[in-house]
């Protein structure tokens, strides 16, 4: 599945405009973007050890966000970024805000989320080749394979979660969060930022 398509928006052109003022904080914020990733990965691989397919999947996918997480770093390290502590952009924990609280609802929709999220983080990638030099340009694009990869497993795990019953509401649901948080307004610039409220 496309990630184009499956996505109800994409990234408005007024947060990408702002990417080259902002990349030292683009940068560092996706470094914690892909350590938090692995350690979704991870959580799920801890709170569901019974589901012996689905941690063998996670357990690939934890370790290659760990790899883009050192590689992120290695950049930071080459262009002389401090790679310091910032703060989250609202847009993970918004989605998960949604999250169901009894299982196996709760996987479901944490599988939901973290699909959409690799989804939307491999779009933007796609985007950013547009307004980055060139070595940071073949960076993002060596990663949109594995970020639709990412959102595929997620996805096909969440079907296969729901045991036959259509999950197609939930998705509709978290879309149209992500949907409303990337199209409405942030006062910070951070990776999932939404329209910047301040376009510069």
């Amino acid at each position: 599945m496309n990630v184009n398509s499956f996505l109800l928006c994409k990234t408005p052109d007024a947060w990408l405009n702002l990417v080259p003022q902002n990349l030292p904080t683009l940068l560092i914020d996706h470094a914690n973007c892909e350590k938090k990733a692995a350690s979704t990965a991870l959580n799920l691989m801890y709170r569901h050890v019974d589901q012996t397919e689905m941690i063998l999947q996670l357990s690939k996918l934890a370790r290659e966000e760990l790899r883009h997480f050192e590689q992120v770093v290695a950049i930071l390290k080459d262009r002389n970024i401090t790679y310091a502590q910032i703060s989250s952009s609202r847009y993970a924990g918004e989605l998960r805000k949604k999250v169901r609280t009894f299982e196996p609802a709760r996987l479901i929709d944490v599988l939901i989320v973290s699909a959409i999220v690799e989804a939307r983080s491999c779009e933007r990638f796609g985007r950013l080749v547009d307004v980055l030099d060139s070595e940071l340009w073949a960076f993002y694009e060596s990663l949109l394979k594995s970020e639709a990869r990412h959102f595929t497993v997620y996805l096909k795990l969440a079907t296969k979660m729901s045991q036959g019953t259509s999950i197609d509401d939930r998705v509709e649901l978290f879309l149209q969060e992500d949907e409303r948080l990337i199209t409405s307004i942030d006062t910070e610039f951070r990776f999932h930022s939404g329209v910047p409220a301040h376009p510069g």
